[in-house]
Order: structure tokens, then C-alpha cells, then sequence
């Protein structure tokens, strides 16, 4: 995953999770001051409109990070963060799908269904995205590079250097010199 795709994608989480949790607080936590509001908080309407507003931004990161990041890990078996992607992965139709259903319901048998499909969907994908963010934050290696180490994708020094596009190795010459080198046979 690129470090644009990873910003993307913790930014968006950050103000779809964010604003939803401050949109629940304000619509099941809060007591409005005033007996006839209509609203439990003044910022409410606003608060439900970013968090409506901002929730694509986070279908379009995960979209943007399948192939490379999701996709790649799962083809090739890489078991660190398999479970908590796995689960944010199986979280995230329900909770999209319920937010949509959410915004369109008109029966309030339906609008409180998807309301508590919502909610523990998006409750489940907070906790997954958490879980998954936490073993890179405890124990990341600096890189001169940049981003975070990915221990999975690091090449042993014991092996060969791959060939470059040109057809050159990384020591030089050409892939067939190197194997004639290291069979012993020399031209």
C-alpha cells in the first residue's frame, strides 16, 4: 500500500468513524436544553451531514487499497492481520449497505432495523480498524524509506538479487552470466 492510499484511508476512517461517534453521542447520549428542540445538540444536523458526506471517501479507500493491499495479502497467505482484516473486510457491505438503506428507509420497522445493523456494523469496523492498526503501532521498525516495515515482504539477504527490467542482475551483467558464474561455466 502506497503512503497516499494509507493516508487515505486513515483520514477517512478518521472523520467517517469520528463524526459517527460524535452524530450517536449527540443522538442517543445528549439532553437538549430546551424541551421543544427538535434536536438533541445544535451542531447535529451538520454533524450527520459530514458523516454522510465523508462516508464515500472511505468506500473509495477501500476500493483504492483492495488490489494491492486486501487482494495481494490474502492471495499470498500473509497471516499477520489476517483475522481483524478479515473482519473489518466482512463489516464493511453491512455497514454501507445499512448506511445507504439507512438515508432511503421510510417504514420506521425498516429505519430501526438498519439503524441497529448500522450501528453494530460500524461499531465492529472501528473495532477492526483499530485492532488492525495497533500491532503496527506497537511494534513498527524505523525505515530509512519511509512508511512501516512490512516483515512479510522483506527478501532475505541469503537470496539472489532479482533481475531488472533492462536484463541486468543488481551485481551486473546479464541473468545468463550470473547463472553461468555460479554453475561454474565460463564462456
Amino acid at each position: 500500500m502506497s503512503r497516499f492510499e494509507a493516508w487515505w484511508m486513515h483520514t477517512s476512517n478518521v472523520l467517517v468513524g469520528g463524526t459517527g461517534l460524535i452524530y450517536a453521542w449527540m443522538l442517543y447520549l445528549a439532553r437538549p436544553a430546551d424541551p421543544y428542540a427538535v434536536v438533541n445538540h445544535p451542531w447535529q444536523p451538520q454533524v450527520q451531514h459530514l458523516h454522510v458526506l465523508a462516508a464515500p471517501a472511505l468506500v473509495f479507500a477501500v476500493g483504492l487499497i483492495w488490489q494491492r493491499h486486501i487482494w495481494s495479502h490474502w492471495r499470498r497467505g500473509i497471516a499477520s492481520g489476517r483475522r481483524t482484516g478479515l473482519s473489518m473486510a466482512l463489516t464493511l457491505v453491512p455497514m454501507v449497505a445499512s448506511g445507504y438503506l439507512l438515508q432511503t428507509a421510510v417504514d420506521d420497522d425498516w429505519r430501526r432495523i438498519w439503524v441497529i445493523v448500522h450501528l453494530t456494523a460500524s461499531a465492529l469496523w472501528i473495532a477492526g480498524t483499530v485492532a488492525h492498526q495497533l500491532p503496527g503501532l506497537i511494534w513498527r521498525k524505523p525505515r530509512s524509506g519511509g512508511g512501516h516495515a512490512d516483515p512479510a515482504a522483506a527478501t532475505p539477504e541469503s537470496a539472489p538479487p532479482r533481475p531488472s527490467i533492462t536484463g541486468e542482475d543488481r551485481r551486473g551483467g546479464s541473468p545468463g552470466a550470473a547463472a553461468r558464474q555460479s554453475s561454474g561455466t565460463r564462456r
